[in-house]
């Protein structure tokens, strides 16, 4: 196999793990405080699980990145060969949308918590909650931007 190629499916990897890592963590952070409030108060279910699911959407963003490089590498048809700088290329596209994915999902994921907290004892603030928790979410949507302009201008 070509280094190229090597190089273009590694940052795929990397995309969709680190994101997909960092979600998990952070819809269980939010799921562990979601499941007490839940368990004391079950009319709130519907408030604290919109927090406990934000996290989820970085996961969701580092999948999106991997499938595109997949398609520029046309994958799904006659593949397409990088050279080792196109691979490379694709290789650092894929690492904003992995890294601040990773740490952005994890933060959102402890944000989500201590907002569901506070919908436990004022449940007409969950769209605060919700408001704050959606404030990390801008970085991970920046991440995004910059891996899609890398990984589609890289070949």
């Amino acid at each position: 196999m070509e280094l190229g190629l090597i190089l273009g499916f590694l940052g795929a990897a990397i995309s969709v793990f680190l994101s997909g890592i960092g979600s998990a963590k952070g819809v269980k952070v939010a799921g562990d405080a979601a499941s007490g409030v839940t368990a004391e108060n079950p009319e709130l279910f519907g408030k604290v699980l919109v927090m406990q699911l934000l996290p989820a959407t970085q996961g969701i963003y580092g999948f999106l990145i991997g499938f595109i490089v997949l398609i520029k590498i046309n994958i799904f048809g006659a593949m397409t060969i990088p050279t080792v700088t196109q691979g490379l290329s694709l290789l650092v596209g894929c690492l904003p949308v992995g890294v601040v994915c990773l740490v952005s999902g994890i933060l959102q994921g402890k944000l989500a918590a201590s907002c569901i907290g506070m919908v436990a004892r004022r449940p007409d603030q969950s769209g605060k909650g919700i408001t704050m928790t959606v404030m990390v979410e801008t970085y991970a949507v920046l991440a995004l931007l910059a891996s899609f302009l890398m990984v589609w201008f890289a070949m």
